[in-house]
């Protein structure tokens, strides 16, 4: 039993410095996985209004089809995280972090993206509603173009049009603007047209795909504010918090040793493994982190710390109290669990509320401090015990004075 634990807690540590290991080697890879806010590195901020038409009132619901639109679009611009919400009854905050061409962005989003195909006599006999999909290409001849796919219904619609103008014109409008006015030289059943002559770039052919694929802005919407937003901290002062942070985290590693001696020793490990869980988290799932988020993370560090002084404290007293170690360990965390799982409750129950009635940055506080708390709880109440209860029964160190009594 007593070899058995003891080659636990050897396998046990010589794992964590092998994930601490592979951690600072993959450093690289977590900071491009873990997305900064526009707080961090700056972007745009975008408010947009709806405005009543006869044809298309600014209702709430048609706002909230507006939000679908526009994100569909930021998607396809390949930013991660924006930031869309309404805010009241007529208006749409817009977000983006990291563009890189601010104007071009703001100009997709807005637009309105009405396809309108019109015969000679101007009527418009098929609208952009029936597309299925649009893409962006270079025709042989090296001429950017935008190839156009309709649904079952809009193939049928456009069959019959061109059908009816053989050797006529059909006109392609894009938000009242002329696309291109080609000659129908024979009916198209199949679907498909194609836009071509009125791009100069690739990239232009490819920003009117996007509005096409994403669908018309079922409400007008009027830009009232637009503003470029700066980063709040620096690249030098992001570095002087970095080090700020690790000289702090260093700082409650040596106390925590210095205090509570070997349990100390094995919280600072919990702590480490505490935050590699964290940040993997984040990486995973590409998470944004904002300067709330960041303190959302520190504050839960301390909460980290704040459940093994508990869990300790109360291994302190139960030694003190006469009792083999063994059975203070179990009684010290039995003691202190509820106190544990009782704080920790009502902070995330806090921030469940913040992250349901909040936004943007707040939203991200809450979740980093509700990864952070279930995190800590997971490591202080587990793998704490564990490599505790493992020392004791392997007998290495056994004087109740390295354990903090």
């Amino acid at each position: 039993m007593h070899r058995d634990s003891s080659v636990h807690i050897f396998l046990v540590i010589a794992t964590i410095l092998v994930v601490i290991a592979a951690a600072v080697a993959g450093v690289n890879p977590i900071k491009q996985n873990i997305n900064l806010g526009l707080d961090l590195q700056g972007g745009i901020h975008v408010v947009l209004q709806g405005v009543d038409t006869p044809e298309a009132p600014a209702t709430p619901e048609a706002l909230k089809g507006a939000v679908g639109v526009i994100r569909n679009r930021v998607d396809q611009l390949g930013l991660k995280e924006p930031i869309i919400q309404l805010e009241g009854n007529n208006r749409i905050i817009v977000e983006l972090a990291g563009v890189q061409d601010p104007e071009e962005a703001v100009e997709l989003i807005g637009k309105t993206a009405m396809l309108e195909f019109k015969n000679p006599e101007g009527e418009t006999v098929l609208l952009g509603n029936e597309l299925k999909d649009a893409r962006a290409g270079l025709n042989p001849n090296g001429t950017p173009e935008v190839h156009l796919t309709f649904n079952p219904q809009g193939a049928e619609a456009f069959k019959q049009i061109t059908t009816e103008n053989v050797g006529r014109q059909i006109a392609i409008y894009l938000d009242g603007n002329l696309l291109t006015n080609p000659v129908v030289d024979e009916p198209i059943p199949n679907g498909e047209a194609v836009i071509r002559g009125g791009y100069q770039s690739l990239e232009e052919a490819e920003n009117d795909a996007i509005l096409l694929r994403s669908g018309a802005l079922p409400v007008k919407l009027e830009m009232v504010e637009k503003r470029t937003v700066g980063p709040v901290l620096g690249e030098e002062s992001l570095q002087k918090s970095y080090k700020a942070g690790l000289i702090g985290i260093a700082a409650i590693l040596v106390f925590m040793i210095g205090f509570y001696r070997l349990p100390g020793f094995i919280a600072d490990f919990s702590l480490v493994l505490y935050s590699l869980l964290v940040l993997g988290i984040l990486a995973i799932f590409q998470a944004t982190l904002t300067l709330p988020g960041i303190a959302g993370f520190i504050l839960s560090i301390g909460m980290a710390v704040d459940a093994n002084i508990l869990i300790y404290e109360r291994i302190k007293e139960e030694l003190r109290a006469g009792k083999t170690l063994m059975a203070g360990i179990d009684a010290g965390f039995t003691r202190a669990f509820w106190t544990i799982f009782d704080s920790n409750l009502t902070t995330l129950i806090g921030a469940g509320v913040l992250y349901y009635f909040g936004s943007g940055s707040i939203k991200g506080f809450a979740l980093t401090l509700s990864i952070g708390i279930l995190c800590s709880m997971f490591t202080a109440i587990t793998f704490t015990r564990f490599m505790l209860r493992s020392t004791a029964r392997s007998q290495l160190i056994t004087n109740p004075k390295l354990y903090g009594a």
